[in-house]
């Protein structure tokens, strides 16, 4: 297999006496999609909000493109080419679809959110901004206020925000937590396009999604890997079965 660009050992994280992350090893491969599912409670956001800087490990080790990150802040992460999108939406709803891209753009480049209105006129913001939108199939919903968009815009909004960074992994958190079937197929689409040209870690409860999507996939329950493999593997693996997908799965 070849060198991952992110890579985890052992890494703990507890909160109190419950064991939210146990000793995991994970290892995502530059250019996979790398699913990972697993039970309410197992673990999955706080994994995601490790690796994205949010929460501090216990112990434990986060490397990414080869340099040990474990300590470092968030936006020193995204200066490095990690970007998370979340469970719940998160936009500047006043604002046009193209501003809050604009702003992503904006705050990539080093500047600070304060300065917003510079991005509403500069060209050097929003004609990437605009290529981003296109990429999502927002680019006809660009000069609309984001508080208008339907659901399903919103997180394809986030997405784009997320990927005007210009990352190498996205960490995407439940991309399609609340939609309904039209918009879920809209976001795998989109996803399916991403496929290749970056790397995605995947946090869903989708089946569907995940499995149209991974290349591999991790199991976690109660904070431990209990399966990594293809999806196929995963479909076909007993004790994945039991632990959450249900008997139906590998049918």
């Amino acid at each position: 297999m070849a060198e991952p660009l992110l890579l985890t050992e052992r890494l703990t994280k507890r909160f109190g006496g419950l064991v939210a992350t146990d000793e995991l090893d994970l290892s995502v491969v530059d250019g996979e999609v790398h699913a990972i599912i697993g039970p309410n409670g197992a673990g999955k956001t706080t994994l995601i909000a490790q690796l994205a800087g949010e929460l501090k490990p216990d112990s434990g080790t986060i490397r990414f493109a080869g340099a040990d990150i474990t300590r470092l802040a968030p936006h020193l992460r995204s200066a490095r080419g990690l970007a998370r999108s979340f469970q719940i939406t998160s936009i500047f709803a006043d604002l046009t679809a193209l501003d809050n891209v604009a702003l992503a753009v904006q705050a990539h480049a080093g500047h600070s959110f304060r300065f917003w209105r510079s991005a509403e006129t500069e060209t050097a913001l929003r004609e990437p901004a605009r290529a981003v939108l296109a990429q999502v199939g927002l680019a006809e919903r660009a000069d609309a206020p984001a508080a208008s968009l339907a659901h399903g815009e919103k997180r394809a909004l986030e997405m784009a925000m997320a990927l005007a960074t210009r990352p190498r992994l996205l960490l995407l958190d439940e991309p399609m937590a609340g939609m309904g079937p039209e918009d879920s197929v809209r976001i795998v689409g989109l996803l399916a396009g991403l496929k290749g040209s970056l790397t995605i870690l995947l946090v869903e409860h989708d089946m569907d999604a995940v499995f149209a999507l991974a290349d591999r996939i991790t199991v976690l329950v109660d904070g431990s890997a209990i399966a990594c493999g293809l999806p196929a593997e995963i479909r076909d693996n007993a004790e994945v079965r039991r632990a959450y997908l249900g008997e139906e799965a590998a049918s």
